[in-house]
């Protein structure tokens, strides 16, 4: 049987972990997070995990010849899915959920980086994730790819910006598989600086990112992104807990 308290984290990127906000918030938790990173070893077994979490990168869902993984990923999501177990992806872990969801990923219509305002959806007031949450929230964004609309009547659009139509995804009647475009887990002026260093040469791409204004927005947001983040994964545990038992 697998561990209640026991999760797969994939990473894609050597800057690109957990962010400090996932990890304080598992530790609150007792929610023991089990690194794999992808560039140089196989995802293992799913059997003795209670779920997935995929965080974000630079490559694109449809990148399978540059980026490998990519096609074991996506056979692990449709496993997690057959198997009912829990999802959490962001940024391209959100990206990949949809596109096995049978959602269109591509360019989305700006690039979106640094700290915008969110919006949750009707759908999204409704979903448990949010609860105790406000209806507009900051967001932690890192992405030019995105979930196109329109979606699939399957797939609850909870999120929406003024950047992006699809900020966050769920599966109409299964709470527990979710996907956010927002990478709020890691929105921390530590995890900023970091990679603002190690995605520069995307960065340094036009239109231009005004670093000190990530970083200061970062110290900023920090502790209510902090706060509210906790929220979601607590929230994210327990319906996990309540999906399985």
């Amino acid at each position: 049987m697998p561990a209640a308290n026991r999760f797969l984290v994939c990473q894609h990127m050597a800057w690109e972990g957990p962010g400090k906000h996932l990890i304080s918030a598992a530790a609150r938790c007792q929610v023991d997070l089990e690194v794999c990173r992808l560039w140089r070893q196989p995802l293992p077994a799913l059997a003795p995990y209670a779920g997935l979490i995929i965080l974000g990168g630079s490559p694109n869902v449809d990148e399978e010849e540059r980026y490998p993984f990519l096609r074991a990923e996506k056979e692990a999501i449709r496993q997690v899915l057959s198997e009912d177990k829990a999802y959490l992806g962001f940024c391209l872990g959100h990206q990949l959920l949809a596109q096995v969801l049978g959602c269109r990923v591509g360019p989305n219509k700006c690039r979106s980086i640094g700290f915008i305002e969110g919006q949750l959806t009707e759908a999204g007031r409704a979903h448990p994730l949010f609860d105790n949450l406000p209806d507009r929230f900051p967001l932690f964004k890192w992405h030019a790819q995105a979930v196109l609309p329109p979606t699939p009547e399957q797939v609850q659009v909870l999120v929406n910006s003024e950047e992006c139509h699809v900020e966050a995804i769920s599966v109409q009647g299964r709470p527990h598989i979710i996907g956010m475009q927002f990478d709020n887990h890691a929105g921390s002026r530590v995890d900023a600086a970091a990679w603002l260093q190690g995605d520069r040469h995307w960065l340094a791409q036009p239109p231009a990112v005004d670093h000190s204004r990530v970083l200061e927005d970062a110290a900023k947001q920090e502790v209510i992104m902090a706060a509210q983040f906790q929220v979601i994964f607590e929230n994210f545990v327990h319906i996990t807990q309540q999906a399985s038992s």
